[in-house]
């Protein structure tokens, strides 16, 4: 039941032969019946040249580079921190209202 179930090899297809036979004498006829010349016939559009224009680094940009950087580094830091500071007192806040809550269910009839 759990042996691979392999054909005999004279009936197995060899690598070099198909058992799908190509399609020969098959002709197709025009979409339209307009006489037109085909896109290969027509003249190429030469493309123009892509110039790019050379990036030049003077000391001015470096610094507004530098200064922008660093910018995004503590916007993006001041974000993170105070993401983190509002969940630990959201987790503060959480955990003394389970505390209370605790204790008023704990004693019932000492209030």
């Amino acid at each position: 039941m759990f042996t691979p179930k392999i054909p005999p090899p004279d009936t197995a297809p060899t690598p070099g032969t198909s058992l799908v036979q190509p399609l020969t004498g098959i002709t197709h006829t025009p979409a339209c019946t307009c006489h037109h010349t085909p896109a290969a016939a027509q003249a190429p559009v030469p493309a123009a040249p892509v110039s790019r224009p050379a990036v030049q680094l003077t000391p001015g940009s470096l610094l507004v580079a530098a200064a922008g950087g660093t910018a995004m580094v503590l916007v993006i830091g001041t974000v993170l921190v105070s993401m983190l500071l509002a969940t630990a007192i959201t987790a503060a806040s959480v955990a003394i209202c389970a505390v209370v809550l605790r204790s008023l269910l704990n004693r019932p009839n000492n209030r």
